[in-house]
């Protein structure tokens, strides 16, 4: 899926922290004319790319092309990462010279990811400079809620110093690629079986509803066996993934401009009911819904959440 990442003209890319505790996932497969950067603060995040997982530890840098379709599977509870995108514009400045004539690539000898685990001192550069540029961005809690550009919903990234923080991307462009070559690049992908691949397909295309028994049977082969090939590949159980993967939708549905309300969203998310929905929003955020989504949206009234608990 084509991502419009809805940067305004006066923007050459932005930049935020993704932090678990605040940040719903974002887990449907999709890719982006943009160049993205992650750089891994704390925890683990794992990658789908191409068809292979990808898990990036702490120091990591990583490289995201623009068109490669890549997908967000999990984190740790604690995961911090810091995601730049820079926009074709700023890429093409740089890109005539044999120090940066890669960067406009679209492909790597990676499988389409370029990861390289960065020395202390050179991770302490880039995390600080990163930091520095976060200096009059919007409040983080905003920027997670939104994904840093708002996937689904008409916010876009702002920045109280524009200027700056151009000024700024082009720096970080700049030092991140030349310390990617003295890092030690890292080649630990896992090929992912046709049958692990063929069920992410149909669960992240959002109209499966059947059960993991009918979804095993799509994808020819037992129950047992797609449950612990996928856990062994993909590095989280299936059941995780696919609850991972509701909570995602519900987000996008709570913020349509059609205002639905909690129920609603909850039960176009494909949850079967609300006790299930309360169940993983619990794991995933350490709180139930009622106080976090009181700020997110406080015009609803409260009879909306009572009453979607009766069902």
């Amino acid at each position: 899926m084509l991502e419009n990442l809805k940067i305004d003209k006066g923007y050459d890319g932005f930049l935020y922290l993704i932090e678990s505790t605040r940040n719903p996932p974002k887990l449907q497969s999709h890719h982006h004319i943009e160049l993205e950067l992650n750089l891994v603060v704390r925890g683990t995040v794992t990658y789908i790319v191409n068809n292979k997982r990808f898990t990036f530890t702490p120091r990591t840098m990583v490289w995201l092309f623009p068109g490669h379709e890549h997908q967000l599977v999990d984190r740790a509870d604690d995961a911090q990462c810091y995601v730049a995108v820079f926009k074709p514009a700023l890429i093409e400045k740089y890109g005539n010279t044999s120090q940066y004539g890669d960067l406009k690539g679209n492909q790597s000898e990676h499988g389409g990811v370029l990861k390289t685990l960065l020395k202390p001192d050179t991770f302490d550069l880039i995390r600080k400079t990163m930091d520095c540029l976060m200096q009059g961005s919007l409040d983080p809690d905003l920027l997670n809620h939104e994904a840093g550009f708002g996937a689904a919903s008409s916010f876009a990234f702002r920045h109280g110093d524009p200027d700056g923080l151009n000024a700024g991307l082009h720096h970080l462009l700049l030092l991140c690629w030349r310390s990617q070559r003295t890092g030690q690049v890292m080649g630990d992908a896992v090929s992912l079986h046709p049958a692990v691949h063929r069920a992410i397909k149909l669960l992240s295309e959002g109209n499966w509803h059947k059960d993991l028994a009918q979804l095993a049977k799509a994808c020819g082969v037992s129950e047992a066996h797609l449950s612990r090939t996928f856990h062994r590949q993909v590095g989280v159980s299936l059941t995780r993934y696919r609850n991972s993967l509701r909570l995602s939708r519900f987000w996008e549905q709570y913020r349509q401009p059609t205002q639905k309300n909690l129920g609603e969203a909850v039960f176009a998310a494909g949850f079967g009911s609300y006790a299930q929905f309360y169940k993983v929003y619990v794991q995933a955020y350490g709180c139930g819904p009622r106080a976090s989504l009181a700020t997110e949206r406080p015009t609803e009234r409260p009879t909306d959440i009572g009453q979607v608990a009766t069902h």
